[in-house]
């Protein structure tokens, strides 16, 4: 089993509507692949106060979540990721994190105000995500909810921080072992019903020309069980006749 369930929250009107194309996944995707961390759900959401703070919320109440969140957390009339934070994980109201404060005004002096100030307003208990492009830090709540900008070279190295520093060598490896069979995917729905709890696994059906296929994949933390179940498909497809090839078509 793992020790955490990890989530993307990508927010941002200018993805709905196709001004913008989303790169956060893939990165999530790979760098908790690479870790031997379980990526568990990703949601592209409008930047609407009450859906991000419903979000979070959800994410929130999932067992061992962790959550990833880009975006909204600036200082534009737009940006409502700090307070939805505040409503959902805190009280509801945002207080002045002085050490921001003396980051903003360092960098900005007297452009620090009126706005950008307001950037310091965090939810309370925040600890601050450092930023290596321009030193205007993310941050998170309960060593579990990071919340970053928008900008993938900013928020990037965020998440590869909040790796290293919380979760690093806490994933297990998965062993995963896969076959595509002359078949259609109904052959396997018994044995599909009859797998173990701690073991995945997950049918792909495909249609060429020349008729069905069907890929199955297996896979566990503890690979002596992967294999075994794995096992079962070959036997089956043996005992049926039915061809098949290791790996994926």
């Amino acid at each position: 089993m793992h020790k955490h369930n990890f989530y993307a929250l990508i927010i941002g009107t200018e993805l709905l509507n196709g001004r913008r194309e989303d790169v956060h996944f893939k990165f999530v995707r790979d760098i908790l692949k690479k870790n031997h961390l379980k990526f568990s759900g990703s949601f592209i959401i409008d930047d609407d106060p009450q859906l991000i703070a419903s979000t979070i919320s959800y994410i929130a109440s999932l067992p061992k979540s962790v959550l990833f969140s880009f975006g909204g957390i600036g200082s534009t009339p737009d940006d409502h990721t700090r307070l939805a934070a505040a409503k959902a994980l805190r009280d509801g109201k945002l207080y002045a994190n002085r050490e921001f404060e003396k980051l903003i005004i360092e960098r900005l002096g007297e452009k620090a105000y009126p706005h950008p100030i307001n950037m310091a307003k965090l939810p309370s208990g925040a600890k601050l995500l450092p930023n290596p492009v321009n030193k205007m830090p993310g941050f998170s709540l309960d060593d579990r909810f990071f919340f970053m900008p928008g900008f993938p070279q900013m928020s990037h190295p965020m998440v590869e921080y909040a790796i290293d520093k919380y979760f690093k060598n806490s994933g297990k490896r998965e062993y995963r072992f896969t076959l595509t069979a002359l078949c259609r995917e109904n052959e396997f729905i018994e044995l599909m019903q009859n797998a173990p709890k701690d073991v995945e696994v997950s049918s792909l059906p495909k249609l060429y020309s020349d008729g069905p296929r069907a890929t199955i994949s297996v896979a566990s933390t503890d690979e002596n069980k992967a294999k075994a179940e794995f096992q079962k498909y070959i036997n089956y497809l043996e005992e049926k006749n039915i061809s098949y090839g290791l790996g994926e078509e």
